[in-house]
């Protein structure tokens, strides 16, 4: 023992460390035995945020981080390189800029003639009679400039998602000792994100679709005096603002900057359609048919979300919410849409006027009746895909207690690393240095190859 009543570190000698415990490791396969589901979820049609794509590789050696280097290194960099890496960091940085800019813009002129004025508010307020009680919900009808009101909540919900993602969900996950791997904290950060948006948005899909024609689910409602061609301001405000949403879902998945999954065709198709769908029944009134598709769509994505939260978490309820989950999915997403889906052959040429009229925009003719059938059967065959897939987890989950999807790799993968990260930071303890670590690593990869 020294004078300071330390034990003396032992002499550096040549070579590597002895690393067969972490190569015997890296090989490991067999997914530790839990309450969750066993393997990743991957089914449905949420899509990855910025926050998650532009994930920070961890320190080669967490415990020593070397900050000499890395002052060095901002230190040559330029200013714009310092505001990229900033932006890239801290994702809701830039969609915050924007929203400033242009709500100063609108600060300085606050009336309708500024241009702002129409990406913050909604436009075409229909004039109301002088006689008109004042309690009268105002209607707003369509045109371009709602365009602009998209794009600027498309900023709104990339900076919510982005900030809260990164300055709330991530440090929970980061806490979590079930969620090591970086993969899974990304993925629990996408899917609690989205489970808080549906919780509010379903809800308040419902609160909209109970003051008009259309509650509940009521058929004859969506084609009942067509054309809608003025809307109650909650509900442009809804339409325009889920259109934002999808809008902005799309723009990211397009982005292709993570490793696309198995069902990334499928993913990228059912936002295709829905989006054709949003555009469609907007701009040709079919609105009182989209807001049904809307809300069995959310609500049954708010349950997703959350079961796969749970399954993050490895909660031991997840396995009864999941078996709940099937049961909304069934009844939202099918028998409903369905239902709906039904009405194209029946209610759509019998209620309400039928035919084409470009003058008066009646558009509730072949035309547009064949074009809606097509797209609402490519979402419920989109939908049926995923649900054979849902079953099919639950099948497994049932017969060995084990459920996993056998279409993602992800879960060896994850379950290395966590083993991985562990190794690594008793090596660090011990005083190896996770530069020698990796590079040890390394050699023995060249060695197989």
């Amino acid at each position: 023992m020294s004078t300071t009543g330390r034990e003396k570190f032992p002499d550096v000698v040549d070579g590597l460390p002895d690393l067969s415990g972490l190569k015997s490791i890296q090989r490991v396969h067999a997914r530790r035995i839990s309450s969750g589901l066993g393997g990743e979820i991957r089914a449905g049609d949420t899509g990855p945020a910025l926050a998650t794509i532009f994930v920070p590789p961890p320190s080669p050696n967490p415990l020593k981080p070397n900050y000499g280097n890395r002052s060095k290194r901002k230190k040559a960099k330029s200013l714009l390189q310092k505001c990229k890496k900033v932006a890239l960091k801290h994702t809701w940085v830039t969609p915050l800029a924007m929203l400033i800019a242009i709500l100063l813009s609108y600060a300085v002129h606050p009336t309708e003639a500024n241009p702002m004025h129409a990406f913050i508010f909604m436009s075409y307020a229909v004039p109301t009679d002088p006689g008109t009680a004042p309690d009268e919900i105002t209607k707003y009808g369509k045109g371009l400039k709602d365009i602009t009101f998209v794009i600027f909540y498309m900023v709104v919900l990339s900076f919510s998602r982005e900030f809260i993602m990164q300055r709330i969900l991530r440090p929970l996950a980061c806490r979590s000792i079930m969620l090591k791997s970086r993969a899974k904290q990304s993925r629990f950060m996408e899917q609690a994100y989205t489970a808080i948006y549906f919780f509010f948005l379903g809800p308040f899909g419902l609160y909209v679709m109970s003051r008009t024609p259309v509650w509940y689910f009521n058929i004859r409602g969506m084609y009942e005096d067509h054309p809608h061609r003025a809307l109650n301001g909650d509900f442009k405000f809804y339409y325009l603002f889920q259109a934002a949403y999808w809008a902005q879902q799309f723009v990211v998945l397009c982005l292709g900057l993570e490793k696309p999954r198995k069902d990334f065709k499928e993913l990228v198709a059912h936002h295709v359609i829905t989006l054709i769908l949003i555009i469609g029944s907007y701009r040709f009134h079919f609105t009182h048919m989209g807001i049904g598709v809307f809300i069995t769509h959310d609500i049954s994505d708010f349950f997703f979300a959350t079961s796969k939260t749970l399954h993050y978490l490895d909660h031991p309820l997840v396995g009864p919410y999941f078996g709940f989950f099937i049961l909304v999915w069934i009844y939202m997403r099918h028998y409903l849409n369905l239902c709906i889906l039904k009405s194209e052959f029946f209610e759509f040429k019998t209620v309400g006027p039928y035919g084409m009229d470009w003058a008066g925009e009646q558009f509730k003719g072949t035309l547009f009746h064949v074009c809606s059938t097509t797209l609402l059967a490519g979402l419920q065959a989109l939908n049926l895909f995923w649900l054979f897939w849902i079953l099919r987890i639950a099948y497994k989950f049932v017969t060995t207690d084990e459920l996993g999807d056998e279409r993602s790799d992800d879960d060896e993968d994850e379950y290395a690393e966590e083993q991985r990260l562990d190794e690594l930071e008793k090596l660090a303890i011990s005083g190896i240095p996770g530069e020698t670590v990796l590079s040890a690593e390394k050699t023995v990869d060249r060695k197989k190859i």
